[in-house]
């Protein structure tokens, strides 16, 4: 069983279902990850493909032989001193930049079929890291905090100035905004520094994404459930990845009636373990699905993007499409 045969059986699109599942609006089936959806970026480099400069003056690494992507060169950041972070670092001017490919490429797309989600990566706190280098901005969140919170602002502005003109430019549905606030045992900091720090800042993100009438897909890894009641508070629509180091049927519990979670399929322990089966991948579909998927507002996918033998990903996409049709009905012993 496929998706082409459930919406031949179904008088919805898959990007109306993918809206109502979003809004948690009677969706006829699970979505499989964010299907008909376009995601598109915005001309200003904020990682390079190689190695070399960022548009903030960060330099990036590349090594072939890890078959992997680029990395901050170690070393290298640009703030050295804090109190002179603005004489050191360069804060992109959006207006300076060509967006007439974005434009095109969003002209191309049918957007009665899709939604388009623009993609605005390395967040305040990720880029805060880049700038700093982990061990200068993690002390300085715990010792810094007003020149941290100003910072932080500088940099919400600008993501701000991003968000608008790509808004202005191409009508976008969703913005996707990624910044890692956790690893897989707790936030980086602690919840009542990231409260007073990155909070406020991030929340003017979302006011302004929502201004523009956009929902707001906050990306973060890690186990973040000490300051998810914030998330939500703050307005996020959607989560993801949802990694099962959180306590993810306790959050769609007590918060699934406010926000929509995205992945959850465990990447670590399931998809990518050495000599996974079929039948576990399966388990675990109907795991998250039972969990998660009551009263909509779930798209199922793996908690992590990363290369899975073809065996796997077809019992992954074959379960979620044989069980994942409204009303759930429980197979779980």
């Amino acid at each position: 069983m496929n998706y082409n045969m459930i919406c031949e059986q179904s008088f919805m699109t898959p990007k109306e279902n993918l809206l109502r599942a979003i809004t948690r609006s009677n969706p006829e089936w699970v979505p499989n990850g964010m299907e008909n959806t376009i995601f598109i970026a915005p001309p200003i480099v904020e990682r390079p493909a190689v190695a070399g400069y960022d548009a903030f003056g960060v330099h990036w690494s590349y090594e072939p032989e890890a078959e992997g992507g680029t990395f901050p060169t170690y070393g290298l950041s640009p703030i050295t001193d804090l109190k002179r972070w603005r004489d050191q670092i360069n804060i992109p001017d959006v207006d300076e930049y060509d967006w007439e490919p974005v434009v095109k490429l969003a002209e191309s797309i049918d957007h009665e079929q899709y939604l388009l989600v623009g993609f605005v990566e390395m967040g305040l706190f990720e880029r805060s890291y880049l700038l700093m280098g982990m061990e200068d901005v993690l002390v300085a969140y715990m010792t810094e905090q007003v020149t941290m919170l100003d910072l932080l602002n500088a940099l919400a502005d600008y993501k701000i100035s991003v968000i608008n003109k790509f808004r202005d430019l191409v009508p976008l549905d969703m913005i996707w905004y990624g910044d890692d606030w956790g690893t897989q045992r707790g936030l980086f900091m602690p919840p009542d520094i990231w409260r007073k720090v990155i909070k406020p800042p991030t929340k003017r993100i979302y006011d302004a994404i929502h201004a523009r009438g956009m929902f707001v897909n906050q990306h973060s890894c890690g186990k973040i459930e000490s300051i998810f009641a914030d998330m939500v508070e703050m307005g996020a629509d959607l989560w993801n990845p949802c990694q099962p180091c959180n306590d993810l049927a306790a959050l769609k519990k007590e918060f699934g009636d406010r926000i929509t979670f995205v992945g959850g399929i465990d990447s670590q322990f399931i998809l990518d373990k050495p000599n996974a089966t079929a039948d576990e991948v399966r388990e675990e579909v109907r795991k998250r699905i039972d969990e998660m998927a009551h009263g909509g507002g779930y798209i199922v996918c793996p908690s992590h993007d990363v290369p899975y033998d073809p065996e796997i990903l077809n019992a992954m996409n074959d379960e979620i499409a044989r069980y994942g049709k409204y009303p759930i009905r429980s197979e779980s012993v």
